[in-house]
């Protein structure tokens, strides 16, 4: 039976799935991890949306467990799954919808999960299933027998991440949009609140699967045991927008980040190597030396927004480029810490 891991100082649980555990529901397999918790309480966990199974929320009581899969118990419930009104369309046309996306939404759902039945699947939607019914709506009629056409992902942001994101309409676009990503011809700026004060800058590695714990980082910081040809170029521009003194001495930072490339949890990793690591940063807290602190921030969330978002139609060719300001939580994040600031020191 797999054991939980000390707790930490944010009061999480973390439980891995041991062989024999494998297609367990998640309820069964937390009340043997918990055996001091009732069934109520076990199920409160989750429609309470405590629960995480690797990464991603779980409100499923039924859900079969994997082998190896990580369980997590949350001490602050996840933002609830968006619903249709949550998603703001900034542009719609036959071609592209860009719209932004709300924090604590999958973009799109995973492989694992492409076969759920539809009743788990409500549960928890995606984006790209919000999306048909949201268009279908707009556009005041249904096509084919009443069935939406599905939208086409051609980039993602992580779950915890809010901001603007294309999708396309159709084959052709999905095909010329995917190019502009994979070529990296597109602009995107994310807006970031993150620990300590940062210098502008551009922070260029080479990112690889596994830096030797398990986890994405770059070559150069594993010792030199894997060599940077090994890894995909990755290269974040970063600049300070405003900085923070709190009168308990820590320090933080309004910054924005352009990429010049996109690869997997690009900033969160850049950021984190540097010593900044994103406030509300859960998984990549590894600085390039030293070891890892708490986060003390308070972030309601991660504190990582895409706040512009710009490509070429695939249609028109016309060059499209779209905003978004930070959303209320992280505004109102941001305003917490400049109360705590020490008076006329902030930069």
């Amino acid at each position: 039976m797999s054991k939980p891991r000390p707790k930490t100082n944010s009061g999480e649980q973390t439980f891995h799935v041991a062989q024999g555990q494998a297609n367990q529901t998640l309820s069964a397999a937390l009340r043997a991890w918990l055996p001091n918790q009732s069934w109520s309480k076990i199920r409160q966990l989750l429609t309470l949306r405590h629960v995480t199974v690797n990464g991603n929320l779980s409100t499923d009581a039924g859900r079969r467990l994997k082998a190896a899969e990580v369980v997590k118990i949350l001490s602050r419930p996840l933002a609830a799954p968006a619903k249709p009104d949550d998603v703001v369309v900034q542009y719609l046309d036959e071609h592209v919808i860009v719209v932004e996306k709300p924090a604590g939404t999958t973009s799109n759902r995973h492989r694992e999960e492409v076969d759920w039945s539809a009743r788990r699947k409500q549960l928890q939607p995606t984006l790209d299933e919000l999306l048909p019914h949201i268009i279908t709506k707009m556009e005041g009629r249904r096509s084919g027998r009443g069935v939406p056409l599905p939208v086409r992902a051609v980039h993602r942001l992580d779950r915890d991440t809010s901001g603007i994101m294309v999708f396309a309409r159709t084959h052709p676009a999905e095909r010329h949009l995917a190019e502009q990503f994979r070529h990296h011809t597109t602009h995107r700026r994310y807006l970031a609140i993150v620990e300590g004060h940062v210098q502008a800058q551009t922070i260029t590695s080479h990112l690889v699967r596994d830096r030797g714990d398990g986890r994405r980082g770059s070559a150069e910081q594993s010792g030199g045991k894997i060599a940077p040809q090994s890894g995909k170029i990755a290269v974040t521009h970063v600049k300070p927008i405003e900085r923070l003194r709190l009168l308990s001495g820590r320090e933080y930072s309004l910054i924005q980040c352009r990429l010049e490339t996109g690869r997997t949890h690009q900033i969160r990793i850049h950021l984190s190597e540097l010593g900044h690591p994103v406030c509300g940063e859960k998984v990549y807290r590894q600085p390039r030396f030293g070891k890892a602190k708490p986060d003390k921030s308070g972030a309601p969330r991660l504190a990582l927004h895409a706040a512009e978002l710009g490509f070429a139609h695939p249609v028109t060719g016309k060059t499209l480029r779209f905003q978004a300001g930070l959303p209320a939580e992280l505004t109102e994040f941001w305003k917490r810490l400049k109360e705590q600031a020490v008076a006329g020191k902030d930069e």
